[in-house]
């Protein structure tokens, strides 16, 4: 007596096909999983035999077999308690065949047969189809989740006698659908806005400038000065998220179990991890490898606060996904890949005691106090963030004044034109913004005019610019000439671009 059903592993943020065989044999009664179970699929067997006793089926008092193909493949987490029950009655003959094959069936079975949620099921959904088999059966809470992919029949089941009886014939279940223009209208909305902040123009312009161009971006100033207030709102500021993005950010957080019953994510992620975290837990790893922090912000922005409190080793590890917009983790059973295209903001304060730069309270630390805490970023670190912008602490005129200044949505329409004229560019090339050019792309497309020439080389010679601040300062100069409109980059452009290099300055 053999039975087979379709479910799927997760491996990185995709799904694979996975066959549950299960085969009922004579002999002592017990029940062994092969195929790489990890822990939770191992003790899958007991909740089976429970939920199967508790919703009136008979548990077969036979040597069952259970096979998870392909073997090669390690099998993690509770999503096979519903295909191993299933696989098991249909062996015994009390579900039939017929459909087995159209379906791919995944969920974690309580004691009473309710079936409970899972994570990937969006991964899972798209592995269908890739399989195209006819549909898929899930937990109702993950169908929304699932039903955004088109052409995938998706069945949302509270518990296992509802499975059987659809299986059976004798009771039908309405498939899911999904409307994407519905959902990104419910789900694009963001809560907070540029013109909760009070004051800091020059900040709010330095964060304009990032977003137009994908520049990442340090702000140093001290504590109070609204930092973290400012980095929270770069998510509204930047360019509109397109269904592609959408759906491949959505993937990521559905692996990991963060989507909390939103069926697709349309605003940019914002990550900010505290500074006591792993480097694995920031670009990903485990037995079975997951993806980090860096990867949960993919299409948005990671927000690092208190830069020189993270471990060195840590942030050295983030040179990879910076450079390449994503992270491979390499295991013993392989290699896998994560997205990790981010916007990177940093916050950290001046000094040891936060005041060096305040002109309103005297700095307590020593120089070489004050050497030592900003040593502890890196200069290759540093050398990935474009734009470096000192933030002062407020007086009370800018947090008594009325006005709110500019708001997202203004701001943000400003960049979607820069990033348009940035796509035309780049159209036959992988780039996607000026932070991205190397330097075949900064000397084609960054060509200043004579003033402008003078300007730049003043600044590298007399205000002790770095070299590596060359290169920075024509990206950033670029960028502010296509927010201008401009096709050249002229010396009020690279001015400004100057002006956003205050640790180049100070250090």
């Amino acid at each position: 007596m053999l039975a087979k059903v379709n479910s799927a592993a997760l491996y990185g943020i995709d799904a694979l096909r996975v066959e549950v065989e299960i085969d009922l044999a004579s002999g002592l009664p017990q029940l062994a999983t092969v195929g790489l179970p990890e822990g939770a699929v191992k003790e899958s067997k007991d909740r089976i035999r429970a939920a199967l006793k508790n919703c009136g089926y008979t548990f077969p008092a036979k040597r069952i077999t259970i096979n998870l193909a392909p073997a090669d493949i390690k099998k993690e987490g509770s999503a096979y308690d519903l295909p191993m029950a299933i696989g098991i009655l249909a062996a015994e003959g009390t579900v039939e065949k017929n459909l087995l094959d159209d379906y791919f069936l995944i969920g974690e079975l309580s004691l009473d047969g309710t079936v409970k949620p899972v994570r990937g099921a969006l991964s899972i959904a798209m592995a269908a189809k890739k399989e195209k088999v006819r549909g898929l059966i899930l937990p109702e809470q993950n169908a929304s989740e699932a039903a955004v992919v088109s052409e995938v029949e998706v069945l949302g089941v509270r518990d296992l006698p509802q499975v059987v009886e659809f299986l059976n014939g004798t009771r039908a279940i309405a498939a899911t659908g999904a409307n994407l223009d519905d959902l990104f209208s419910q789900h694009s909305r963001y809560d907070a806005d540029f013109n909760d902040v009070k004051g800091q123009q020059h900040v709010k312009r330095a964060l304009e400038v990032a977003a137009a161009g994908g520049h990442n971006v340090i702000l140093v100033g001290p504590p109070g000065s609204g930092k973290t207030m400012l980095a929270k709102r770069l998510p509204t500021i930047l360019p509109d998220l397109t269904l592609a993005e959408a759906l491949e950010t959505t993937k990521i957080h559905s692996v990991m179990g963060t989507l909390a019953g939103q069926a697709i994510i349309a605003t940019r992620p914002f990550r900010s991890p505290h500074h006591t975290i792993s480097d694995a837990g920031l670009v990903g790893g485990g037995t079975v490898p997951k993806p980090g922090e860096v990867s949960l912000a993919h299409n948005g922005v990671l927000f690092l606060d208190e830069l020189p409190e993270f471990r060195r080793n840590v942030l050295e590890v983030m040179r990879q996904p910076l450079e390449d917009g994503n992270i491979t983790v390499s295991r013993a059973m392989g290699s896998i890949n994560f997205p990790a295209r981010f916007m990177l903001i940093a916050a950290m304060n001046p000094c040891v005691c936060g005041f060096f730069t305040d002109p309103q309270k005297e700095c307590t630390c020593t120089p070489l106090q004050i050497q030592r805490y900003r040593s502890k970023v890196s200069g290759p670190l540093l050398d990935r963030i474009d734009i470096q912008i000192e933030v002062p602490g407020l007086r009370y005129q800018e947090l008594a004044s009325k006005d709110a200044g500019e708001s997202s949505s203004v701001i943000r329409e400003r960049v979607n034109h820069a990033r348009k004229i940035q796509l035309q560019r780049f159209e036959k090339s992988k780039l996607h913004s000026n932070a991205q050019m190397g330097a075949k792309e900064i000397k084609r497309y960054c060509a200043v005019k004579e003033d402008a020439e003078k300007l730049l080389e003043t600044a590298i010679n007399k205000l002790g610019l770095s070299a590596r601040a060359y290169s920075r300062v024509l990206k950033v100069g670029r960028t502010i000439a296509d927010l201008a409109g401009a096709e050249n980059i002229e010396s009020n452009h690279i001015a400004e671009a100057i002006q956003y290099r205050s640790l180049d300055r100070s250090m």
